[in-house]
């Protein structure tokens, strides 16, 4: 911006609904909400701890695109979050395997690389998988939302780069609260 136009003070934010980590996560936690009504008693705290670890994962990041108009610290605290969030569902699933003594798939396994191949689909909802969780065996169903699970970690752990590469070089908002009052300040005085 030039001096007579500062830059806003409080950019563009939101816009989390677009975010391929944000999409992943809602159909990771559709999916978890599926998975512990029909494989975990519902009184059971594993139930309930599963469900909001999976929702927490979806609901910071929406709420740290939301703060990013005046916190990036913030938007990356939260991202933060979210990812560990997930960590936390994953290792609740492959304790579930364990636990119920099922297989739990490599990496390269012919049936984790069908449900990863799912995740680049375009337009790509909790329907694209729903036969894996509301039709499936316990096994399959836990393979993968762990599939899932990866996918999401993934996306996030390239958000965060992306966002810590951003703050690192433009700085936050108390940086950009000091640009915008000292452009407005050597601006000349308007007769």
């Amino acid at each position: 911006m030039n001096d007579l136009n500062p830059e806003p003070l409080i950019p563009p934010h939101g816009g989390y609904r677009e975010l391929k980590s944000y999409q992943m996560s809602e159909i990771v936690y559709d999916a978890t909400v599926v998975f512990c009504n029909r494989f975990i008693n519902i009184r059971s705290r594993t139930h309930d701890q599963m469900v909001q670890a999976a929702r927490s994962g979806k609901q910071n990041i929406a709420e740290g695109s939301m703060a990013s108009g005046t916190s990036k610290k913030m938007e990356l605290k939260l991202v933060g979050v979210a990812r560990a969030s997930l960590e936390e569902l994953l290792l609740d699933y492959q304790d579930f395997l364990r636990q119920k003594r099922l297989e739990l798939w490599k990496k390269e396994d012919p049936r984790a690389k069908k449900v990863r191949e799912l995740c680049w689909k375009e337009n790509r909802s909790y329907s694209t998988y729903k036969t894996y969780f509301e039709e499936s065996s316990p096994e399959i169903a836990a393979n993968a939302a762990l599939c899932l699970i990866h996918q999401a970690n993934y996306l996030l752990d390239q958000q965060l780069r992306a966002l810590e590469k951003t703050f690192v070089e433009e700085g936050g908002f108390t940086e950009k609260l000091y640009r915008v009052r000292s452009q407005v300040r050597n601006q000349p005085w308007k007769k």
